[in-house]
């Protein structure tokens, strides 16, 4: 599987709080951001999966409204998720 415990966990603890803080967005952004990376890829290769390709969108829209959340409510955490993730130029 692409997304093990462990590999979670890296990201909680280098973009959350400490290892087990899941909740906040900037975590959850990271986790998204990998998780489309790589349904990204998986299509390239088969581009009928029709599913993975609804998937993709609905990750995509949830990242956007965690993003858009950031924004409104703490604007340089937003600027430093978007710097870290190399999400915007």
């Amino acid at each position: 599987m692409y997304l093990t415990p462990e590999i979670k966990k890296e990201f909680f603890k280098k973009y959350g709080k400490s290892e087990n803080d899941t909740g906040s967005p900037e975590a959850q952004i990271a986790l998204f951001t990998y998780r489309i990376n790589h349904l990204t890829k998986h299509l390239k290769e088969h581009k009928h999966d029709y599913r993975t390709e609804r998937a993709l969108i609905k990750l995509v829209g949830k990242r956007k409204r965690l993003l858009n959340y950031l924004k409104n409510n703490d604007i340089e955490r937003y600027r430093k998720i978007i710097k870290e993730l190399g999400l915007r130029k």
